[in-house]
C-alpha cells in the first residue's frame, strides 16, 4: 500500500516549477499548495497545476499557506536570500523540509540554520541534487568501489550558458545570490566532498566577470556576478580538486565533465550525453558505459533527472522515517566553500578552512 504525504512548495518561479513536475511522477506525493508574491508565477504554476492533474491551492504569503494547508513536507525554493527567513517560518510548524541549494547567501545563517536543523525533530534535506543524475551516481558508485584506486586528482568542468532571467532579475547581484560560487556551484563543491569522503583545508580560486550582462542595469546598478573561474581545493587527505567554471560557453558539446584519477587508472562522466568511461593505466584500452535516464525523469526538469531521484529517496525517507542523505551540514559546507572561493577572488589569496563542529570557517 502505497503511504501518501501532503506537499507544499514556497516559491513557484523556474526552479519550484521544475519540483511541481517531479513530485507528480513520486508515488504517494501528493502536492496540495503553492505560496508566491509574484501574481505572474502563481499563474504560471496555476496553469502546470492543471495540466499535470494537481489539485492546489494558491496563495501570496508562505505563512498564510503554512496555517491553512498544513502539509506534511514543503520544498523551500525561494530566491536565495529569502532561505533563511522561509526555514524558520516552516520550522515552527514541524513540517519536513527540502530545502534548495544553496542554504543561505550569509555564512552566519546557513551556520544558524545548521545548528536549528542538528535539533529539528523532522526531517531536513538540502537540494544538493546533482548527487543525483544517474550517470554520476553510476561515476560516484564506481569510484567509492575503488575502481581507479585512492583518488588522487578530480576535476569538475562546467561549460554552460549564462545566468537565466528570474522574477525581478534578483540573480543579477551577489547580495542576492551569494555570489556564483555560492549560487551554482555549491553543487560543485558538494560532489567533491562527497566523491573524495574528505574535507577541504585550503581553496584558492581566480575568476571574473568578463562577458555576461555587463549591457544590463538595474536601477542604474551593473551586474556582479562572476561568469568564469578556476577553483583549486586541497583535501586534508592530500587529494586535490579543481573546478573550471564558464558560463559564455553555451557552445560547448557536453556541459559537464567530471574526472577522478587514482593509480589504477581514470574515471570520467560526461553530460548531457551521460557517458561514463573507464581508462586503466595498463592500457588495455578504455572501455566506454552509457547510463541511461528515465524519460519522464529527464523530461521533468533542467537537471538531467537528478530532482525527480532526490523527490523519491526524500520521499521514502518522509515515509519511513529515515534521516536525510543530504543533510544541513552538507548544505553548510557547500556554503562555505563557496564563499571561501569568493573570498579567494576577492583577495588574490589562498584561504583556509578549518571546520568546527558547526561546520563552519
Amino acid at each position: 500500500m502505497i503511504e501518501t504525504r501532503t506537499y507544499a512548495i514556497i516559491g513557484c518561479g523556474m526552479m519550484g516549477r521544475e519540483h511541481m513536475q517531479n513530485l507528480a511522477l513520486v508515488s504517494g506525493a501528493e502536492l496540495i499548495a503553492i505560496a508566491d508574491p509574484d501574481a505572474g508565477s502563481r499563474a504560471s504554476a496555476k496553469a502546470l497545476a492543471q495540466k499535470l492533474g494537481q489539485d492546489i491551492r494558491l496563495f501570496e504569503e508562505a505563512g498564510t499557506m503554512l496555517a491553512e494547508a498544513k502539509p506534511d513536507a514543503v520544498i523551500i525554493a525561494s530566491p536565495n536570500f529569502t532561505h533563511f527567513k522561509a526555514v524558520k517560518e516552516v520550522m515552527e510548524t514541524g513540517a519536513a523540509i527540502l530545502l534548495e541549494k544553496p542554504m543561505c547567501t550569509e555564512l552566519a545563517d546557513a551556520g544558524a540554520l545548521a545548528k536549528a536543523a542538528s535539533d529539528y525533530p523532522n526531517l531536513f534535506w538540502v537540494g544538493l541534487e546533482y548527487r543525483y543524475m544517474p550517470p554520476v551516481t553510476s561515476f560516484i558508485e564506481r569510484i567509492h568501489a575503488g575502481e581507479a584506486g585512492d583518488i588522487k586528482m578530480l576535476s569538475i568542468r562546467e561549460h554552460r550558458f549564462p545566468f537565466l532571467v528570474k522574477v525581478g532579475d534578483w540573480n543579477r547581484f551577489n547580495r542576492n545570490t551569494g555570489g556564483t560560487l555560492v549560487e551554482k556551484c555549491c553543487h560543485f563543491f558538494d560532489l567533491m566532498r562527497h566523491i573524495m569522503r574528505d574535507e577541504p583545508v585550503r581553496i584558492f580560486a581566480s575568476g571574473a566577470q568578463d562577458v555576461n550582462h555587463l549591457d544590463e542595469r538595474y536601477d542604474g546598478e551593473v551586474p556582479d556576478i562572476i561568469d568564469n573561474a578556476f577553483v583549486l581545493v586541497d583535501f586534508a587527505g592530500g587529494a586535490r580538486a579543481v573546478l573550471d567554471l564558464c558560463m559564455f560557453a553555451e557552445g560547448s558539446d557536453q556541459q559537464e565533465e567530471i574526472s577522478a584519477v587514482g593509480p589504477v587508472g581514470k574515471l570520467e562522466v560526461k553530460l548531457p550525453a551521460g557517458e561514463v568511461t573507464w581508462a586503466p593505466r595498463d592500457k588495455s584500452g578504455s572501455v566506454v558505459t552509457h547510463v541511461a535516464t528515465p524519460p519522464d525523469a529527464l523530461a521533468a526538469g533542467d537537471h538531467h533527472g537528478a530532482t525527480y531521484f532526490q523527490q523519491r529517496d526524500f520521499h521514502e525517507a518522509l515515509v519511513k522515517g529515515r534521516k536525510a542523505l543530504i543533510n544541513a551540514n552538507d548544505g553548510l559546507r557547500s556554503v562555505v566553500m563557496g564563499a571561501a572561493a569568493q573570498q579567494s577572488i576577492e583577495t588574490g589569496l589562498p584561504i583556509d578552512i578549518n571546520f568546527n563542529d558547526e561546520g563552519s570557517r
